[in-house]
């Protein structure tokens, strides 16, 4: 079979078993998406698997290209090391400890 274009690939389409709120960090596998909406479970909705996020420090420092890994349960950036880490991407600006939130581009095949 040869390969036939679906889409731009910029989102995916994903049916929780959970309700997922606008902004949750979904990891599929390998796969890490972002929820553009809200999205009731058991029903379609979208997952961003690329762009740029804001994301809440939780008190880490950041520097830029750093490796950033984020508590999905929280939203906020975490050890990469934590119970639960998921790794998100790599930061695009850096982030003092005291500093609130950290821009970090989305980027897959890090939880492979």
């Amino acid at each position: 079979m040869k390969a036939r274009y679906i889409q731009r690939g910029e989102s995916i389409d994903h049916t929780p078993e959970e309700d997922v709120a606008a902004g949750d960090i979904v990891k599929l596998g390998g796969l890490v998406g972002v929820a553009k909406l809200d999205i009731r479970a058991g029903e379609l909705g979208a997952l961003a698997v690329v762009g740029v996020y804001e994301l809440a420090t939780g008190g880490t420092a950041v520097a830029v290209g750093d490796l950033v890994s984020v508590d999905p349960a929280t939203g906020k950036v975490c050890a990469p090391t934590a119970s639960g880490a998921v790794k998100f991407g790599h930061a695009v600006t850096k982030a003092e400890a005291a500093d609130a939130t950290v821009h970090v581009r989305l980027e897959q095949g890090l939880n492979g």
